[in-house]
């Protein structure tokens, strides 16, 4: 008995030990000094395979100025009845794109570099019949420094597409706790009603796309496109999309149970992370009866979703490590959007509660609806934990 026990203790001792190995790794300063050693022993064409790599990684890094392609666009529309249909593949898109936060930058400026984009933030391409039409609904309060970076990139990232897009940011009034799935949910609604959208997608305001081929149309499943942030060094995908291989990758079960903890020790997102960037059909979100509403504060509601995709039979689809980067604009915990710290009872009762919470029940208020020149500003009322309209006296 005494060694079954000692057995057990070294098993543990050895697992810790991988777990702290592993947790180290996923710190950049101690990556290098790894690679530096690794590289001593490894043959030349894994070297190679590196180099490339590293190329690759500084070519993507460098990328080009979004708004190179489209110059030679002409500067009206044509009203032509026989106007072809864009390309499958728009010929505009580039591949990587060069992000970077100037100061200084005005939305008026914005708008300069953007003659097509008329009022509401619609587009459509000036010389063919676009094959998809999408919405672009952003959550958001208090979030106009970042909004204005995202509106700089996100116009010509769409136009290279060739898509007829629109873009629609659902403004949360008053000072209670931030709601992002419940502004999604009216987002949706209130995009639909003024056009019959092929594909909406979700989108954080500081998440700027980092690759044109990371295409905004939607797939036959649910779509989650940043699969890859700066934030996390654009490593999640490639620990995600690895876990299935570690046999074929040489690695013991137990090896690979220390990465997934060690994955989730550093934050990294997971398989049903929905979070960031994310597209759905008007089927998609029928199905799945939208979002949920009661999410107030931060966290939850992405795993809800992700949740909610599995339970209405569907899939989550997802573009390559390469293809779907995005750069994170820094910035603190908002006011108002502190964590939520009912969200993981909430979760466990996900299975019960999402048919009766979501698109069929959500309510709200319009309190105005402007068409701005770069977007659609529409400010809701979404009430609080206790209602659209709170007696009195309740929190």
């Amino acid at each position: 008995m005494i060694s079954i026990n000692s057995k057990w203790r070294y098993l543990f001792m050895f697992l810790g030990i991988q777990l702290v190995v592993m947790a180290l790794l996923s710190r950049e300063g101690y990556q290098k000094r790894v690679t530096y050693f690794i590289r001593i022993f490894r043959k030349p064409d894994a070297a190679t395979s590196s180099s490339s790599a590293r190329n690759h990684s500084t070519a993507a890094i460098s990328g080009s100025d979004v708004y190179a392609n489209l110059s030679h666009l002409p500067r009206g529309h044509s009203y032509a009845d026989n106007i072809p249909y864009c390309p499958k593949t728009s010929p505009l898109i580039g591949g990587p794109i060069h992000v970077t936060f100037k100061s200084g930058l005005t939305l008026a400026e914005v708008q300069r570099k953007n003659p097509l984009v008329v009022r509401g933030g619609r587009y459509r391409p000036p010389d063919c019949e676009a094959r998809h039409r999408t919405a672009i609904i952003i959550p958001h309060r208090n979030r106009e420094h970042h909004l204005k970076f995202l509106l700089y990139y996100l116009h010509p990232f769409l136009q290279r597409q060739q898509l007829s897009y629109g873009i629609y940011v659902i403004h949360q009034a008053g000072n209670y706790t931030f709601n992002r799935a419940k502004l999604m949910n009216v987002g949706f609604r209130e995009a639909m009603r003024e056009e019959d959208w092929d594909c909406l997608f979700f989108h954080d305001v500081d998440l700027i796309p980092e690759d044109d081929r990371n295409t905004y149309m939607c797939d036959a499943n649910p779509k989650h496109a940043a699969i890859a942030m700066d934030k996390f060094g654009y490593k999640y995908a490639r620990t995600l999309l690895s876990l299935p291989r570690c046999s074929r990758l040489y690695w013991t079960i137990l090896t690979c149970l220390c990465f997934f903890i060690s994955c989730l020790v550093s934050r990294l997102p997971y398989k049903m992370y929905f979070g960031g960037v994310s597209a759905l059909t008007p089927l998609h979100y029928l199905k799945m009866n939208g979002f949920p509403n009661n999410y107030w504060g931060w966290g939850g509601e992405d795993d809800d979703i992700g949740v909610r995709v599995s339970l209405a039979g569907m899939y989550i689809s997802r573009p390559s490590l390469k293809v779907g980067r995005y750069k994170m604009i820094k910035h603190k915990l908002d006011k108002g959007n502190d964590v939520n710290p009912k969200r993981f009872n909430m979760l466990a009762k996900t299975r019960q509660t999402w048919r009766r919470d979501g698109m069929s029940t959500v309510d709200y208020e319009i309190v105005s609806r402007e068409y701005l020149p770069l977007y659609t500003n529409i400010t809701v009322n979404i009430g609080t934990e206790d209602g659209l309209h709170p007696r009195r006296g309740a929190s």
